[in-house]
């Protein structure tokens, strides 16, 4: 977008909102909601007992409604989130196919570390791997993305260790999604969009529609299809454009600047371009006897990809020579994935011999089809040519498969005892059944061949196999009040895994209430995480024009040679401390303070050299790549691996703040306000030593090599601002309502290798965004919407000069010019406009 329809739009967006508020100074303000409404909001999250107010939680507990969601301007649920929970926060940029699953975390822990639930449900996780080095790294989390927003009645979002309550993942907290139940009438809703300066076009249609079938039951569905484009904020490829580069050639620049595009021929740093549908239902009929049959799930198809790196009109080349050169424009690889994602839920609720039944059978898959579109295999068209012939490489290929299923069989039984205390002791009693399987297959025969695809080198038969875990559960969860205003809450689970033997977890969570103004809650909890079988199991060759690292499965043999250790469980233990307070009328604010210490941490290493610019460094690591099996392109300058591992213990603190107040204005409608924040700092208390295997010296590496470098450890410590803060107001007056957010990210960095190393730093600094949307409620039951994330169209922090000259130095593309952790993204600000019609 260009300068003046920037200001068009801005100023657009000022008139209508003066243009409204003047126009309805007749209309006669409608009753706004209560505030109240929210905190008596009656929560099944953090608790199994029944009938638990939000304002009453002794657990920290934030609940989001549809409307809330939907006035943040985002198609996708996990930006939505993001927009309203101070410690969630969402991906904004991923590498290789991760920018094709991108994952949110809750505290700033793994997104493993976070569980989600669909109406108090484990919900499945994704095939999609995050594999390169980044904060998210490792994420195989379940995708929000396949959860239509139409569909949710509300979100509650636990930000507190749970898991004892709910097993293994749950360590940073629990969002559990509960889907709309209404038995008459629905929404249509139709959003469309796109990036101030162009790219990321967005467009968004949704049905909600709830029936009820028969007399005593209800139906609730929701269809939802949407799109979003590709975006580019890229430079020059230097090694097409500039001089300076060791790339760079006249005689090959007299080539390629007579490409269309050019010098802007390399597309990897932006969006990537995905089609979406998604169905999602939630039904119930009630049978004699006071016992309900429910069922709901969802299905979705994802079709997606992105740029990789340009290459070079001279990349591809048959034994004729320059003759025989099959791209003469070069070409720009894209990775790409179809995905069908399945949920179904199956239950019998009911009420037996005084107790509360709840059984219930979970089945979730997710199958993805990698691919790699409009790429070659180099070695395939060499060695099918001659010296008369030319040779032959597909363009399109199958890389492989990945598949993750989960299985969850739960048995709750709950009920209350009068034991002559201030209320009765809440009893809740369960066993849970879980299987999970995951598996990659293998790439087709030019995939594979030799260093395979160029940008997506498929799964060989080495990479390729099928893992499972079976793990049982028993757990018990004991609640009551001694006295009137103090709430006790004890959870003991026992969970034991096919793969990682037996534990044992606990939490203990107290609220006790002073007067109606002020009350304290507090809770110690211990967790245990068993690493995912994709952390365990997974295995590929990560390439880029210039080097080529295999990721290790870490329980392979090959892991071994180098002394590296199989995956184990990670051990939390979790402390919280917090006050609830309602000063003056109206006034609601809520202080949560946490400590969360991790032993044996699993997360990704540095990358691990056994070739660095064409010199060996580490035979070993040599030897290892070999025994996996992997053959890598003979024309790269650097090689080597990357590995997960349980290398560190790590000590998380930080505090949750919300509050919220109303504002009366009358005749002149109301504002609704709310302050969130969360500060949130994370520090690496051990790091394990590295095997000898690693400690090769050598002119680059004058002390051996690490697992854990530098920048490995930035990625923990401070990629992340340690403060977001947000600042809502919503106007509501008659037919009109204005949102305006405005939130506060503080400064991130990280150490990153420009290429040639040493590792420099790179800094997003802090940065205010600004969130504005106008809606306006017509009278036929339609509301209109404008509005604008990050309105003032604010970028981070572009790489420093002497990073960019270190990498042209090196002959990379060079392409990047804003680093992929920034909390806000790299493509600037987004408009968008929504109808919605309710019935």
């Amino acid at each position: 977008m260009n300068n003046n329809l920037k200001k068009i739009l801005t100023a657009s967006i000022s008139t209508l909102s003066i243009a409204l508020g003047t126009s309805t100074v007749a209309h006669a303000a409608e009753p706004a909601p209560d505030p109240s409404v929210e905190l008596d909001t009656v929560i099944v999250t953090g608790t199994r007992q029944t009938g638990l107010r939000v304002a009453d939680s002794p657990a920290p507990v934030q609940v989001v409604d549809t409307a809330t969601l939907e006035r943040t301007g985002q198609v996708d649920l996990r930006l939505g989130l993001a927009n309203l929970v101070p410690s969630f926060n969402a991906q904004a940029f991923g590498g290789d196919t991760a920018n094709l699953t991108l994952s949110a975390r809750l505290r700033g822990l793994s997104p493993n570390q976070a569980l989600v639930l669909i109406n108090g449900k484990r919900r499945h996780t994704t095939g999609n791997f995050a594999v390169l080095s980044g904060p998210y790294q490792g994420a195989a989390a379940a995708d929000l993305g396949f959860i239509p927003m139409a569909s949710i009645g509300r979100i509650e979002v636990l930000t507190d260790g749970a898991a004892a309550q709910y097993g293994t993942d749950a360590i940073a907290g629990v969002v559990n999604i509960i889907l709309k139940k209404s038995e008459s009438g629905g929404a249509i809703s139709v959003t469309g969009g796109e990036y101030f300066d162009g790219g990321g076009k967005t467009a968004s249609f949704s049905a909600n529609l709830g029936t009820a079938p028969t007399e005593n039951s209800y139906l609730n569905f929701t269809v939802e299809s949407k799109y979003h484009g590709f975006s580019n904020r890229g430079l020059p490829d230097q090694r097409v454009y500039n001089p300076a580069s060791t790339a760079y050639s006249a005689a090959n620049n007299a080539v390629e600047s007579q490409i269309k595009g050019y010098p802007n021929l390399n597309l990897i740093s932006g969006d990537a371009e995905y089609r979406m549908h998604v169905l999602a239902f939630n039904g119930g009929v009630e049978l004699p006897g006071d016992f309900e049959v429910y069922s709901f799930g969802t299905y979705g198809h994802k079709d997606a990809s992105a740029y990789e790196n340009y290459r070079r009109y001279n990349r591809i080349q048959g034994r004729m020579g320059a003759a025989d050169r099959p791209f003469p424009n070069g070409f720009s690889p894209r990775e790409r994935i179809i995905e069908d994602d399945y949920a179904l839920t199956l239950g019998l609720s009911g009420v037996v011999a005084g107790w509360n039944l709840d059984l219930s059978a979970t089945y979730g898959k997710d199958d993805i089809e990698v691919r790699v579109e409009d790429s070659a295999n180099a070695s395939l068209y060499t060695d099918t040519s001659t010296l008369t012939t030319k040779g032959f490489t597909p363009t399109s290929f199958h890389a492989g498969s990945w598949q993750t299923t989960q299985w969850t069989n739960n048995l709750d039984l709950s009920r209350g005892f009068d034991v002559g205390l201030a209320t009765p002791l809440d009893v809740a009693l369960g066993v849970e059944q879980r299987r999970d399987t995951y598996a990659i297959g293998a790439g087709d025969a030019a995939s594979t061949y030799k260093e395979g695809s160029q940008s997506y080198p498929g799964f060989s038969k080495t990479d390729a196999g099928g893992h499972s875990r079976t793990s049982w559960a028993l757990y018990t969860d004991l609640a009551v009040s001694p006295v009137t205003p103090w709430k006790v809450d004890v959870a003991l689970r026992y969970e034991d895994f096919s793969d990682f033997g037996d534990t044992t977890v606990g939490k203990l969570t107290s609220r006790y209430d002073f007067n109606e103004m002020f009350a304290v809650r507090g809770t110690v909890s211990t967790g245990f995480r068993a690493p995912t079988l994709a952390e365990s199991f997974y295995s590929a060759t990560n390439v880029s024009p210039t080097s080529a690292f295999v990721q290790l499965a870490p329980n392979s043999a090959a892991a071994a040679l180098l002394g590296i250790e199989k995956l184990k469980p990670e051990k939390s233990t979790n402390y919280s401390f917090g006050v609830v307070a309602h000063p003056i009328p109206k006034l609601t604010a809520t202080i949560d303070v946490y400590r969360i210490k991790l032993e044996d941490r699993i997360f990704g290493s540095s990358s691990v050299y056994g070739m660095r610019n064409g010199v060996i460094v580490n035979p070993n690591v040599n030897a290892a790549i070999a025994a996996n099996g992997n053959v890598l392109d003979n024309t790269v300058t650097s090689t080597g691996i990357n590995i997960f591992s349980n290398g560190l213990d790590t000590r998380t603190t930080g505090v949750d703040v919300v509050v919220t107040y109303p504002t009366d204005l009358g005749d002149y409608g109301r504002i609704d306000w709310t302050l969130s924040g969360n500060y949130n700092k994370t520090k690496i208390t051990k790091v394990k030593s590295a095997p000898a295997a690693l400690g090769v010296t050598s002119t680059a590496f004058p002390t051996g090599q690490v697992l854990f470098a530098g920048n490995a450890a930035s990625l923990l410590e401070t990629a992340a601002p340690k403060y977001k803060i947000g600042l809502n107001g919503l106007y509501s007056f008659g037919p009109v309502t204005v949102s305006l957010t405005e939130t506060f990210y503080g400064k991130a960095s990280a150490l990153a290798d420009p290429g040639t190393g040493p590792l420099l730093n790179t800094v997003v600094s802090a940065t205010a965004l600004t969130d504005l949307e106008i809606s306006y409620k017509l009278p036929v039951g339609v509301v209109a919407a404008i509005g604008a994330n990050n309105l003032f169209n604010e970028y981070p922090d572009k790489f420093s000069a002497a990073f960019q000259s270190a990498c042209v130095a090196s002959g990379g593309g060079c392409v990047t010019q804003y680093p992929a952790f920034s909390p806000f993204g790299i493509n600037g600000g987004y408009y968008y406009g929504r109808l919605t019609y309710t019935f």
